[in-house]
């Protein structure tokens, strides 16, 4: 556990909606970054929404060192929708990137609009091929439906362990059956790799729900520090708020939402909720993007915390 007490220190908005980039011209949502050659530069991957609320992945440059401005916005997603009918045909978000043997590997949630309920999520899988240009490994999710995991797949985190891959990713349960009621039941679940493309999972729950009012646990993040392996996840009763939880394994984990140093702001763009965290290490600091109000339609942040 990261018994510190001192408290995230919120270092402001990084970005917001901005009309002219259209990727992103209504909603700036969950991100990824990865550290650009040793330095204080990142390359944040953002999830955005354009003015029919399709999901694109783009990106743009952070530097650690003045986080006032961004920098290389992409005026173009790397990753947009894919055909109609396919898993990801009306969006692409949740990006999640980890780098193996020179190549990206890119982890998202596609979208698709259903009947009854209101969407259907699944994960894919896109691999770097240029500096800006990805490919899908499949047209199909990553992860097969099966007997426990039938309805959707939600945000997933990935971590390179030695040789091993892990996954720590979301899982529906199931959904309301009051006329009218979509509210949407998910918790956090653990899989493994040998590849990053070929996942065993045996339905192992890692973050389950804390309290009767709680129905939506999500966006693991998780980073390993000396052994011991520490999550930062998204969970909601009323409005998003980010969760914290440590593991000596990876699988079974003691949450301690109590210790987790940051909520939302008394006024302002994440005055309601946060979520959506992003935690990454850089030198003796973690830092962690974050959404704010709305899901990210009020913006993208960061924040910062002095490892002990």
């Amino acid at each position: 556990m990261i018994n510190n007490p001192n408290r995230w220190e919120k270092l402001g908005r990084l970005i917001s909606p901005r009309e002219d980039v259209s990727w992103m011209s209504t909603w700036t949502g969950p991100a990824s970054a990865l550290r650009i050659d040793g330095s204080d530069h990142y390359l944040v991957y953002m999830a955005g929404r354009d003015g029919k609320n399709r999901s694109q992945i783009g990106t743009f440059r952070i530097d650690l060192d003045d986080l006032t401005k961004v920098h290389e916005l992409g005026d173009q997603p790397v990753l947009s929708f894919s055909e109609p009918g396919a898993f990801d045909e009306n969006g692409v978000s949740y990006p999640w990137a980890v780098r193996n043997r020179g190549k990206t590997f890119l982890y998202y949630n596609g979208w698709m609009p259903t009947v009854i309920t209101p969407f259907q999520i699944q994960l894919g899988l896109a691999i770097q091929t240029g500096e800006k240009s990805f490919d899908r490994v499949s047209r199909a999710p990553i992860l097969e439906r099966n007997d426990f995991d039938y309805l959707s797949i939600g945000s997933a985190g990935v971590m390179l362990d030695g040789d091993i891959w892990r996954m720590w990713y979301t899982a529906f349960l199931r959904w309301g059956h009051a006329e009218g009621d979509h509210k949407h039941y998910y918790l956090i679940k653990y899989a493994e790799s040998d590849d990053g493309i070929h996942w065993r999972r045996d339905n192992v729950k890692c973050i389950d729900f804390s309290n009767p009012d709680e129905f939506s646990i999500c966006r693991p993040s998780v980073v390993k520090i000396d052994g011991v392996y520490h999550m930062w996840f998204s969970c909601r009763g009323e409005h998003y708020r980010i969760g914290y939880a440590y593991s000596d394994d990876g699988i079974h984990w003691s949450r301690k939402d109590d210790v987790v140093g940051i909520d939302v702001s008394p006024a302002g763009w994440d005055s309601q909720s946060i979520c959506y965290s992003y935690v990454f290490r850089h030198d003796d600091h973690l830092f962690m993007l974050y959404c704010g109000n709305d899901y990210g339609k009020e913006g993208l942040g960061i924040a910062r915390l002095k490892l002990p």
